[in-house]
This record gives structure tokens, C-alpha cells and sequence, in this order.
């Protein structure tokens, strides 16, 4: 492919006409990205790297199936959601099919953010109120209603960036936060912290419109709830008059293998209000959805104003978000996710077992987050080592992203046909390139009297978990102690019932 610009004279070009906000991965040696086909991009000298990270190029980058419902449908016609036409009530019905019988009507729209957004109307609309419930490390959108209840955002503007109508609440994490893998029942220990919160606001006169929460955080670093906890939390919410937002913009359409939406991972018995979602709807065409209630639609409509979006739902749009769908159930990628993930979840464990930087391995289908630490026992963020990795695997032709609130978080969300060679790929060069930097910094590649305390004292002091849904899933920090008690036998996949409630 011929360029226009050599490398160079794009980033002079990029500093003088786009804004400084606007960052670019390995700012020290930023790739330029000409082409990418199905989990691999190309720089413009052609060599290829392995994309670990994009969860927009959901079925594969430049998928000809996506191309050519695009093309096709550009070519007869591309207008607004005013005129009828059959695509965008084929996709609407085709859509809500995949959700639970009660999400029956959507509004289209054209990024996460609008979606975030238009669902924090809907939510206020629906019985006045105009308080908001989020998570720590939580980011929902880039806009100004988002930016107020993101704590990864709103955070570096300083202390008194939180508007007084959001609320926080703790993040479900049961690696780092405060209820930990050996509390006997963590879902609802966090519920009750939403329950208190919402105690305290009605205590001050504050109403609660709405609990908002990524199905599983990404930003705030790959973090799975507790089942039960959605549940639990949607009760109090509930009560309280507000409703349960679900952010499935990073998370939804199959990616966590099993089941078609990350929500339902928590269980049949939960179903929220309202879900929104983006990134992988469209394969990255800018195309995303709010699906809700009748009730809810009906109450928003009572307003009186009417809803209307020029670009969302249009012919294109939506021959694309068909497309998507089709290839997803054709190419069995939730399949795919579950069996490569599970896999990926199983080298990842023996890493963990190997090297004292890995504190925590989780994660369920294609969505996987690996904890680094400094220190094992106290849990101590390894930043600037999950740096260092990452600018190391680039040099392999491995792109891989570290997020969280430490940025110590290496996150797995990589387009869905990714394949269990990849994932060997991937893992043996993490193998060797943590081993060098263990072996430079002078750590022990065995951590045994570290592990056996951490094992001693999970044996006597903690309280054996209830497992919940059948999935792989879950936190795998202390894999070595439960080998050691015998509970794994040497040859072993990764166990099939993780989630602890």
C-alpha cells in the first residue's frame, strides 16, 4: 500500500492539527497501522503484529462477510431512521431476540458514549430523579454526563471533581478491594455498600435514579463480579425508585463465551433495566444501542419530546449490525471464546504458579486480566514492570494493553477469532520475557515460603466458597495452594466452576 506521508510526517501532522489530549498506544514509538485482516494489523513496512487488545474488530479485522452487507447496502441507499425500512426493524428484532423477553425496545445510536448517555435520560425520565450510583475505576463515556459519574475520569481533575447527585460505590474486586476471595460471601457484603449509599442519600434528601456498572469492569481493571451481586444490588435499586443500567459497550456480543451478554453471567434470575452497548456491535463501523422496557420507552415518550438521532439506525448501520450478528453464530466465536479462552486462562495459571510478578490471573471467555505485583502476599502494583512488558511485547509483535486504576492490569480482549496458537504465542513470550526481568531485578523465580504461608493461612482461616454458574471463570491467585492440597491432579484443564459468591 502506498503512503501518503512517511511516518515522520504523519505525527509532525498529527501534533499540529490533532488535539494533544488525544493519546496514542506506545507513545514512545507509536505504530502506524496501514491494514489488519481477521487478529492481525500491519505497520506500513508490513511486518504484522498480533492484536491481543481490540475488541472493536469484534469477528476480525476486515471481515469480507461485514465489507459486504456494507458495500452492498451503501451502493441502493443510506438515509435516516424517519423513512421506513426493513433493516432497522430486522436488526431491532434480531437484537432483542439474543436478550431476556423484557428488553424489547431499542434506540440506535452512534458510539457507547450516546449510549451511556441517552440511558441516563431514560433513567431520570422514568420517575424524576436525578441521582447516580457508579462503581470506583468505573469509566462509562467521554462526554460531560459520563465524565460525571466516570471515577477513572472525574479522579485526576481533583478532589472535588464528584458532582453531589453521583455516588460511589466500591468495586466488586475481590482481588484488591474490600471484600477478598476469602470472605464468605463478598456479593453481598458489596450490595450492602450500595445499600448504605443509598440510606445515606435518601437520609439527605437525594433520589436515586440509577446504578450504572460495566457487566465486568474493563478500565477498572478487568474486575468480575460476584454472583449475586447484581441481583442484590437491582433489589435495592429498585426499592429505592431507580433503575439498573448495564454497560455492555466493552463486554457484550459473546464474549464471555457461554452466555451472549456478560450480565448473564450473574444468572437467569437477573435481568436489568436498561443495557447499552457499542465497540463490537458494528466490528468498528460507529453504530451502538440502548435496548430497555416498555415501561421505561413508555415513560421516556410521556415526555412529550421527541427522540431523534440523524445517523442511528440508518440502512448501512444496520445491514452491518446484521452482518455482525450472522457471522458471530456462523463462525461459532462464542464457542471459539469459550475454548480459547479457557485455555488462555489455563497457560496464564501456570504462569502464575512460576513467576512472583503474576499476582492474579482472571477473566471468562476472551476478556482476561493478569494482576502483576511486586509482591505476592501484599498484593503491591507492579506499574512501571506492566509497562515495561508491554513496550517488550510490542517489540515481538504482540500488542497487549495495561489498564486499571494502578495500570498494572494486562488486559486480554482480543478480536474473537483468536486462536489457541495465538494464545501459546502469546503466553511463551510473556514466559520469557517476565523470566528476564525477574532474573535483571534479582526476584526469585520460585516464591515456595511465600506460597506455602499464603497457603497455611487460606487453610486455616478461610471459609470454604459456594460455587456458582457453570463457567471458567474467576480469580486463579492461590492456583499453587490448591495444587498443593491436592486439589488439582498434575494434568488439568481449568476448573469449569470458578465464579464465588
Amino acid at each position: 500500500m502506498e503512503e501518503r506521508y512517511s511516518k515522520a510526517e504523519t505525527i509532525a501532522l498529527r501534533r499540529k492539527h490533532i488535539g494533544p489530549s488525544c493519546k496514542v498506544f506506545f507513545a514512545k514509538d507509536p505504530l502506524k497501522i496501514v491494514r489488519a485482516q481477521g487478529q492481525y494489523m500491519f505497520d506500513e513496512k508490513g511486518e504484522k503484529y498480533l492484536d491481543c487488545i481490540n475488541n472493536v474488530a469484534h469477528v476480525g479485522h476486515s471481515h469480507p462477510y461485514v465489507i459486504k452487507a456494507a458495500t452492498k447496502q451503501m451502493e441502493l441507499l443510506n438515509t435516516n431512521s424517519r423513512f421506513l425500512h426493513d433493516n432497522l426493524v430486522q436488526y431491532a428484532q434480531r437484537l432483542t431476540a439474543t436478550l431476556p423477553e423484557k428488553l424489547s425496545v431499542c434506540y440506535f445510536v452512534n458510539s457507547g458514549s450516546e449510549a451511556n448517555d441517552l440511558a441516563l435520560r431514560l433513567a431520570r425520565q422514568y420517575h424524576g430523579h436525578q441521582d447516580v450510583i457508579t462503581l470506583e475505576n468505573a469509566y462509562h463515556g467521554h462526554v460531560t454526563s459520563l465524565i460525571d459519574i466516570s471515577p477513572y475520569k472525574f479522579n485526576q481533575l481533583g478532589k472535588d471533581s464528584k458532582k453531589e447527585f453521583v455516588h460511589v460505590a466500591p468495586s466488586p474486586d475481590i482481588y484488591r478491594g474490600k471484600y477478598r476471595e476469602d470472605h464468605p460471601d463478598p456479593a453481598s457484603a458489596y450490595a450492602e455498600e450500595v445499600k448504605k449509599i443509598i440510606e445515606e442519600a435518601q437520609k439527605n434528601g437525594r433520589k436515586i435514579a440509577a446504578f450504572i456498572a460495566e457487566s465486568m469492569q474493563s478500565c477498572g481493571g478487568q474486575v468480575i463480579p460476584p454472583v449475586g451481586y447484581f441481583q442484590k444490588v437491582a433489589e435495592y435499586v429498585r426499592a429505592a425508585g431507580g433503575v439498573f443500567i448495564a454497560d455492555e459497550v466493552q463486554v457484550g456480543f459473546g464474549r464471555v463465551g457461554k452466555h451472549f451478554w456478560a450480565f448473564q453471567l450473574q444468572g437467569e434470575d437477573f435481568v436489568p433495566d436498561i443495557v447499552t452497548m457499542g465497540k463490537p456491535i458494528g466490528n468498528g463501523h460507529p453504530m451502538s444501542c440502548v435496548v430497555t422496557t416498555r415501561e421505561i420507552a413508555e415513560g421516556f415518550g410521556a415526555s412529550g419530546l421527541e427522540y431523534f438521532n440523524t445517523f442511528g439506525g440508518n440502512p448501512v448501520s444496520c445491514a452491518i449490525g446484521l452482518a455482525v450478528l450472522e457471522v458471530i453464530e456462523k463462525e461459532d466465536l462464542q464457542g471459539n471464546a469459550t475454548r480459547v479462552g479457557n485455555y488462555l486462562l489455563e497457560l496464564l495459571a501456570e504462569q502464575k504458579e512460576k513467576h512472583p510478578l503474576v499476582g492474579d490471573i482472571r477473566g471468562v471467555g476472551l476478556f482476561v486480566g493478569v494482576d502483576l505485583v511486586k509482591d505476592q502476599q501484599k498484593r503491591t502494583p507492579a506499574t512501571a514492570e506492566a509497562l515495561h512488558l508491554i513496550y517488550k511485547l510490542k517489540e515481538h509483535h504482540i500488542l497487549l494493553s495495561a489498564d486499571g486504576p494502578h495500570r498494572n492490569i494486562l488486559k486480554f480482549k482480543p478480536p474473537m477469532c483468536f486462536t489457541m496458537e495465538d494464545a501459546k504465542h502469546v503466553v511463551e513470550t510473556i514466559d520469557a520475557l517476565l523470566t528476564e526481568m525477574e532474573e535483571a531485578t534479582g526476584m526469585k523465580t520460585e516464591n515456595n515460603a511465600s506460597t506455602n504461608a499464603q497457603c497455611k493461612r487460606k487453610t486455616t482461616e478461610g471459609s470454604p466458597q459456594p460455587e456458582g454458574a457453570n463457567e471458567s471463570i474467576g480469580h486463579m491467585n492461590g492456583a499453587a495452594c490448591r495444587q498443593e492440597n491436592g486439589l488439582y491432579s498434575k494434568k488439568r484443564s481449568v476448573p469449569s466452576k470458578r465464579i464465588r459468591t
